[in-house]
């Protein structure tokens, strides 16, 4: 629950102000370039032959962005307003803070150039060039260093649970980012062979497992209890779904390698903990559900709650499915197609990306001392984007069982593709409400960060 501050304090809140616009803006672009990749699947010829509109590299652009460009800054837009908060202090350094906003757009802006271009890494969402590496992991880094030095200086003992989420999420995917994208072989960044697969394997899913995952759990530790002016249901479940999900999640990678001569003790430790994932969700959604009991009511009169709940919600569903397509008789069937796109955007836009926009709109008018421009646009924003992703799961998990079914079967593609066109273009429909719903978030977002009057102290 939120603890009382010495508002005596100065705070200044830049570098979460940065965060937020970063957020907002890279997700109108990401979603964008999405909706062109959708576009694609229905008329393939539209775009001519225009080499950086080609689906190779606007596919690549948009995975990049909407995990580093939307997500991340938009749950680190929270975390950096909620750590001080918690610890009853202020940001260690919020020029140090600035410099990391500066850095982090001058890798999204070059990542994007250089993936349009046709340089890249070739390696699952690890696609961007080493330089760019370099500039990832100094940039965690710094960020790593801010946090570290703003909990030596509080003046809260005790440490809730949600800083020890943010921290940890910040510390290991600087370690895993570095280790995944094989920074220490320069130009390259990439082994040879199946050490390769797993070592990409390892960082692709700790992207969401100890990155996306830690800081949207802390974000909505911290918005669920304040929300619902409620203690936490329970702070020792907190700390056991914490170290579960630690131990587990960074072993579970390699169960996208099933297919291929990878060790067999290792697609088996990888099914295992798929399955096991199914412990730190149900504490963590236990915990937070538990707190909420008897005041939904609270939570859907706060947007940025409503949207945090939510995508505790799809969190639920998303690791449903994911051990589910562990198992070897399911991947049989499951691998390749589009059922595994529509498991990506249910857990990077469903669930953290839900919890990255809550966690905005919750801390917005905090950072701001304004209230938010228009709570009519932010809920037209929220029913956009849970009406899309809804839809576009729904449509691609059809289509990816239609597929990989026809595979299973041999059929030949020119009888499978005839059969998908139809929910192709029901995803891109779905796209476009997405994309709507990123442009109305934005302008709402502009509005109260530049607009709006300051509301009397």
């Amino acid at each position: 629950m939120e603890k009382t501050v010495d508002n005596s304090l100065p705070h200044d809140h830049s570098t979460a102000r940065g965060f937020c616009m970063t957020s907002a803006v890279w997700m109108a672009i990401a979603t964008l370039f999405g909706l062109t990749t959708a576009i694609q699947f229905i008329a393939p010829d539209l775009l001519g032959n225009i080499p950086w509109l080609s689906l190779g590299r606007i596919r690549a652009v948009h995975t990049n962005l909407v995990i580093f460009g939307f997500v991340t800054p938009g749950l680190l837009s929270a975390a950096l307003y909620i750590v001080p908060r918690l610890l009853q202090t202020t940001l260690y350094s919020e020029k140090l803070g600035i410099l990391t906003v500066f850095i982090w757009n001058i890798f999204l802006v070059s990542m994007v150039v250089t993936l349009a271009m046709g340089l890249t890494q070739g390696r699952e969402y690890a696609e961007a060039i080493w330089s760019i590496d370099v500039l990832v992991a100094l940039t965690f880094s710094l960020i790593f260093i801010n946090l570290i030095m703003t909990i030596k200086q509080r003046k809260e003992p005790i440490l809730y649970v949600s800083v020890w989420y943010i921290c940890a999420a910040v510390i290991l995917t600087t370690l895993v980012y570095g280790i995944g994208n094989v920074i220490w072989v320069p130009g390259a960044g990439a082994l040879t062979g199946i050490p390769d697969a797993i070592i990409l394997w390892f960082y692709g899913h700790n992207v969401l497992g100890l990155l996306l995952t830690p800081l949207a759990v802390g974000v909505a530790y911290y918005v669920i209890p304040s929300a619902c002016r409620t203690p936490l249901y329970s702070h020792t479940l907190s700390l056991v779904g914490f170290w579960v999900l630690l131990v587990i999640y960074s072993h579970i990678g390699t169960h996208h390698l099933l297919q291929v001569p990878a060790p067999t003790w290792l697609k088996v430790i990888a099914i295992v903990d798929s399955i096991g994932m199914i412990i730190p969700v149900a504490v963590v959604l236990f915990n937070l559900w538990y707190t909420v009991k008897g005041k939904l009511g609270m939570i859907h009169a706060d947007i940025g709650a409503k949207f945090v709940f939510t995508g505790t919600v799809i969190y639920l569903l998303t690791c449903i499915q994911g051990p589910l397509q562990s198992l070897p008789q399911v991947q049989r069937v499951t691998h390749y197609s589009f059922w595994v796109v529509a498991h990506a955007h249910m857990g990077i836009l469903g669930f953290s990306g839900m919890i990255a926009l809550g966690g905005i709109y919750y801390v917005l008018p905090k950072i701001t001392g304004r209230a938010l421009y228009s709570k009519l646009l932010a809920d037209l924003q929220y029913w956009l984007v849970l009406i899309g992703l809804s839809g576009f799961m729904v449509s691609l998990t059809i289509a990816g069982l239609i597929q990989g079914n026809g595979w299973l079967n041999g059929e030949t593609v020119y009888r499978i593709l005839p059969q998908l066109h139809v929910y192709n273009i029901v995803r891109a429909s779905m796209g476009l409400m997405i994309v709507v719903g990123s442009l109305i978030g934005l302008y709402n977002i502009v509005r109260t960060l530049f607009f709006q009057p300051k509301e009397v102290q």
